[in-house]
């Protein structure tokens, strides 16, 4: 297969959307940060993301960036821009912020991935960061039966074929110019071969944290 169409089809599997829960965690963590400025949303899909942001005062200048094309939801004060994400940016402008939420286990190559979004940040910006969890019980679990870490077994692949841990995204954040990040749970997580049901609901919340979620946000600065 041609390498842009695979990377389209592998696009197109993601869905362009993530799940409401993380959502809530990336606009946590920008109000922890007690963020104000302009946003790139890169890999912002259907836009879902970016619409909650422009609802938010503190959040200026909103752009998207993906391989899909622009949503005709946007509102037209937010910019778009359509490209290969595995591709060097084509955007020059640099924001306050970056948010990659999602994306980073659909794409080839993470340290370029970082390089990219430190390009696209002001000294001293922001970059949120999310993914699947690949530290969690329910992960583990499949790393030991099947293979590998659950997010990257069946239907999941091509679109997730990158798989990192905290401790990758450590190293790479020292390799290309970010600050040591901090790591946060997004305390949601399916039981293994129970997918519709949370250790949460079954432990009245208590099960929480790394090996109870199933993603992990990232926060750093570009230094």
């Amino acid at each position: 297969m041609d390498l842009n169409e695979h990377r389209r089809r592998a696009s197109e599997l993601s869905g362009g959307t993530s799940p409401s829960y993380v959502k809530a965690l990336v606009l946590k963590l920008l109000k922890h940060a007690q963020f104000q400025g302009s946003i790139l949303d890169y890999a912002a899909g259907k836009g879902e993301l970016l619409q909650l942001l422009a609802q938010d005062h503190a959040c200026s200048n909103l752009m998207g960036m993906d391989l899909f094309e622009r949503p005709s939801e946007l509102p037209e004060e937010i910019g778009w821009i359509k490209q290969d994400l595995n591709e060097a940016p084509l955007c020059e402008r640099t924001f306050d912020a970056v948010v990659c939420s999602e994306v980073i286990e659909h794409l080839e190559n993470p340290r370029h991935v970082f390089r990219s979004l430190a390009h696209m940040l002001k000294p001293n910006g922001l970059l949120i960061l999310t993914m699947p969890n690949q530290e969690s019980l329910r992960s583990y679990m499949g790393l030991l039966f099947r293979g590998h870490f659950t997010h990257f077994l069946g239907d999941c692949y091509p679109a997730h074929i990158t798989a990192l841990l905290r401790l990758d995204l450590v190293r790479i954040c020292a390799e290309s110019g970010f600050s040591r990040p901090d790591f946060y749970f997004t305390n949601h997580g399916n039981l293994p071969k129970f997918t519709g049901v949370s250790w949460q609901k079954v432990s009245f919340g208590l099960l929480r944290g790394r090996l109870f979620s199933e993603n992990v946000g990232m926060v750093a600065r570009k230094v």
